[in-house]
């Protein structure tokens, strides 16, 4: 069985939607580089035909949309077990599919139920109409295994409303329905039960003219229909003005320390407070200057950083041994390269950031 599905729906009108759907349950639809084959040149084929009025992209089963990426490939080619070239051609062709996804002429709906984490994020967040739903998870967990936000993560946290952006890459935290349309994440709710619906209305709909407004039309009949589903409780909304004071500091390791000094009965800070202060020191910093430095940048300029960025952790230790510890041997035990955020080599932070080549292998997006 082939680890990407593709379906052509036709229209009444004689037009075709082209569904996408992620089709590696066991694995969480994890993004794998056999994925982006398939997925990227099918974009390509859609783009420049005519009877294509939209493309849908989802996944099997009820789990996850994707909950991150090739992970296990990453750490045998750092580790030495596999091909020491991987990390450059898995970012190279995973960030070139997220650009096309941003950049696409036409609609993509992207049916976010599930965990959306990670490489899933990347997908998600750069199509045109993206959907929420009641199981809906999403996080950029990546300073837990001493990475940083990628996929893009540079450019919608830097989006996000004040600095919740930057706390959500410190902390990973989770977001969910409510939270991922407070923060821009998400541009429509839909219940899980409407899913079918949604591509039967989708294909009695009349596509002569404007594509989104067609797309539209649908969602915004759908969304009013799911609002009995609708939780409208947002953690990271009723936070806001928490998370501005505790980001209001001179740098990281105060607004670790800021965090870290708050007394809470409350679970959400709580969450926070652990999952930064298991985090990766030297992960925390490289998240604070990434959201620094492309915080003015475009879309390619932010992959192209991120290229460079991705490439040069995975020839360190530090985040090897984060999936190690978290996701191979399962200890939960990192031996991170500086103990606390005090310890970190600013000079060894700069270092991450100068690209390896003279060209940036996204030089031609």
């Amino acid at each position: 069985m082939s680890c990407v599905l593709f379906n052509e729906i036709s229209t009444q009108d004689g037009k075709k939607i082209v569904e996408i759907s992620l089709n590696s349950e066991r694995s969480l639809n994890a993004l794998t580089l056999e994925m982006i084959d398939l997925i990227q040149p099918k974009l390509d084929e859609c783009k420049t035909d005519d009877s294509v009025v939209a493309i849908i992209l989802d996944s099997a089963g009820e789990k996850a949309f994707c909950a991150g990426g090739d992970v296990v490939n990453l750490y045998k080619s750092m580790t030495g077990d596999g091909d020491a070239s991987f990390p450059e051609d898995f970012f190279t062709r995973e960030y070139t599919l997220d650009y096309t996804i941003h950049t696409y002429p036409k609609p993509i709906i992207c049916w976010g139920a599930g965990i959306v984490m990670g490489g899933g994020m990347g997908l998600f967040n750069g199509c045109s109409h993206r959907i929420v739903t009641e199981s809906s998870h999403m996080a950029m967990p990546e300073v837990t295994i001493g990475l940083y936000p990628d996929v893009g993560g540079s450019w919608f946290l830097n989006h996000m409303p004040g600095r919740t952006g930057l706390f959500l890459g410190l902390t990973g935290n989770p977001m969910f329905a409510a939270d991922a349309l407070f923060l821009g994440l998400a541009d429509r709710f839909v219940a899980n039960e409407m899913r079918q619906s949604m591509v039967e209305r989708l294909q009695a709909e009349n596509w002569s003219g404007a594509a989104d407004a067609a797309v539209n039309r649908v969602l915004r009949d759908l969304e009013e229909e799911s609002q009995p589903q609708f939780k409208s409780e947002s953690p990271i909304q009723e936070h806001y003005d928490f998370i501005q004071q505790i980001t209001d500091q001179d740098s990281v390791e105060e607004i670790v320390e800021a965090l870290l000094a708050v007394e809470s009965e409350d679970k959400w800070i709580n969450r926070s407070k652990k999952a930064i202060s298991h985090g990766s020191p030297l992960a925390v910093n490289l998240i604070q200057k990434q959201l620094e430095v492309t915080k003015h940048m475009s879309l390619k300029e932010v992959f192209c950083a991120e290229m460079v960025l991705s490439v040069q952790c995975c020839k360190h230790r530090e985040f090897p041994e984060g999936v190690r510890a978290l996701l191979v041997d399962k200890d939960g035990k990192p031996e991170w390269t500086y103990k606390t955020l005090g310890e970190v080599d600013q000079a060894k932070v700069a270092e991450f950031f100068v690209s390896p080549w003279e060209t940036n292998p996204l030089a031609g997006l």
